[in-house]
């Protein structure tokens, strides 16, 4: 996510609690958060699937093949 949509995120938020915000921009507001948040999760997953774990048997289970349930 670039720093204008960081920018408009907070600008949103600065707005939305001393004026309120019309339909249009909680709309925008909306999507730009969900968009972050996309961001965010896609960045934890990366970090998580360079992790390995180190089991008490001495194996190594590296997160990203780990099976999912």
């Amino acid at each position: 996510m670039d720093d204008k949509k960081l920018a408009r995120i907070n600008e949103l938020y600065h707005k939305s609690q001393n004026e309120g915000l019309t339909e249009e921009e909680k709309m925008e507001q909306a999507d730009l958060r969900n968009e972050y948040i996309q961001a965010v999760r896609k960045n934890l997953r990366g970090t998580l699937n360079q992790v390995s774990i180190l089991n008490p048997d001495g194996t190594v289970t590296e997160l990203a093949k780990k099976d999912k349930h």
